[in-house]
Formats: structure tokens, sequence, C-alpha cells
């Protein structure tokens, strides 16, 4: 028999107590969604125009770029309506497929980010054989297999979502549709799907961040043989960049589905939220343009041109 479910559409409350705070943190939300996106945007551009940047860091990175506009334009715009109006009502359906969304960039950002340290592993470990190995056809290949495991992962939760019976209350009291806040307004059993996602975030997070800590073992062994301070100075910056993207988007990200706090409040879950879904998507161009010479030059460069 199959049942119809209840909740047809939900309510999303957001921050309800922001009172007269709220024009201004709505502000503040508009300003880092347009930095966001033409952050974003002006990466992918300056690597399709500069060919200087025609390498496989800058081509991952470009695909970082791609999952955080998908992330950014999935979960903001949402966001916004509900700061300003005080909350939002979204199908259940759109509800889903917003969590969806959100996990086809998360996964992909994890493997892109595990394929960047191996790109830097073999920079710095193997630098012989770095022009063998990081190939083009390497790089595409990558990236292939990177979203289709992606979107296999969120098939699978998808199906898994979607087979659920739910029978409200029909009140998410977060940012956005999280996948603990769904699954509490079903009547049906979802221990299946916390298992799953036991098992994905194993695969998919834990092992990638593993592998990436022990690839920057290997990599900062290395750059301490090298003897003169100007080259373990130039061998860390190639490195640095990655390094922090890794650390603020790998420690958000387990700390909130991995290991969470039981009792946490739902301000510091919101707060954790914000931090992976829209202020990471801002941090990763600017610490990569910033900090980045070659992105400068190239800049500067295109700027010219359209001058």
């Amino acid at each position: 028999m199959v049942m119809t479910n209840n909740v047809t559409f939900i309510f999303l409350l957001g921050f309800p107590d922001l009172h007269n705070f709220t024009f201004l943190f709505f502000s503040l939300l508009v300003l880092i969604f347009c930095g966001t996106i033409s952050g974003n945007l002006l990466i992918m551009v300056l690597y399709l125009v500069s060919k200087t940047l025609q390498s496989p860091m800058y081509f991952f990175i470009t695909q970082l770029s791609l999952c955080d506009l998908l992330l950014t334009t999935d979960i903001v715009p949402v966001l916004l309506h509900t700061v300003l109006y005080g909350g939002s009502t979204i199908t259940l359906i759109g509800c889903i497929t917003q969590f969806n969304i959100f996990v086809i960039s998360e996964v992909s950002e994890c493997l892109l980010l595990l394929v960047m340290s191996y790109d830097r592993y073999v920079a710095i470990c193997d630098p012989l054989s770095y022009h063998y190995i990081m190939t083009h056809t390497f790089c595409v290949i990558s990236v292939h297999v990177v979203w289709f495991i992606s979107f296999i992962v969120t098939l699978v939760y998808a199906v898994s979502m979607y087979n659920l019976y739910f029978c409200g209350p029909n009140v998410i009291d977060h940012i956005y549709c999280d996948f603990e806040p769904i699954l509490q307004l079903s009547c049906s059993d979802t221990s299946i799907i916390h298992s799953q996602v036991l098992i994905m975030g194993s695969l998919f997070v834990m092992l990638p961040f593993i592998v990436i800590v022990t690839s920057y073992v290997y990599i900062v062994l290395t750059i301490l043989k090298i003897p003169s301070t100007t080259g373990r100075h130039k061998a860390f910056s190639t490195c640095s960049s990655h390094l922090i993207v890794v650390t603020i988007f790998f420690w958000t990200l387990i700390t909130v589905y991995m290991f969470p706090t039981k009792g946490q409040s739902l301000t510091i879950s919101k707060v954790l939220s914000l931090i992976y879904t829209v202020l990471t998507p801002l941090f990763n161009p600017i610490i990569y343009t910033l900090r980045n010479k070659e992105f400068k030059t190239a800049f500067i460069k295109l700027k010219g041109v359209l001058q």
C-alpha cells in the first residue's frame, strides 16, 4: 500500500531571532553572494583566456569554483528570502532536491581536494615525473570520475529519501534543507539512510581527508629536506593555499556530519552550516587568487584588454 505524504510544503525558519539585525544580516549575505559568484566566475574566465594558467592545478581550481557556484546558487537565494521574510515555504520535493544538489557539490569538492592534493604531492615529491603523470588526459578523466561518483552518491540519497513517508511536522528550524532536519519529518524507518550516510561519509569524506593528511605529511618531509630556505619557502607556498582550503572545508564538514555533538545548540549548528555553505565558497577564490602571482598577472592582463 502506497501512503500519501501528509507533508507537501515545508517551512524553513532560518534565523527567527534576528529582529533589528535582519536587514544588516541580509545585506551582508547579499555582498557575500555577489562576491562568491563574481570571484568564482572570474577564476573560470581567467583560466579560459590565460595561457599562463593552463596547468593541472588551475584546471582543478576551476572545477572547485564550479562546485562553489553550484552550492551557492542552491543555498543562498532561499536563505536570503528566509532571512528577509522571517522564513520560507518550500515544497517537499524542492526541499529534498536542494539537499541533493548540496550533496553533489560537497562530495565533488571532497574528491577534487583529494585529486588536488595528489597533484601537489607529485609536484613536490616526484617533480621529474610530474609532466608524465599529470597529463591533460589524466586530469580530464579524474574530473569526470569525480562528478560521476558525486551523481551516483546523490542518486542513492535521492531514491532513499523519495521513498520515505513524511507525516510532519512541516517546520525545519535550519537555514536550508539539511539531512537530519528532513529525516525528522518522516515517520518511516530511517535507520537504512543513517547507515548510508555513515558509509558514504566514511568513503567520500573521512577517507579523502586521511589520504590528504597523509600526502601532506610526505610533502612536508620532502620540503624540509630542501637545503635552501628560499627553495623550502617556494615549495611550501605552492601548497599553502590548498592546505588552507582543505582545513576550513573538512573541519566544518566533519564536525557537523561525522562527529555531531549531542545536544549541540541550534545556533551553533546554523553557524557551522553558514561557514561551509556560504563562507567557504567565498574563501576559496580569495585564497587561491590573492595568494597567487599568476592569477594576479592574468587578471591585470585581462583588465588591460577590456579597457
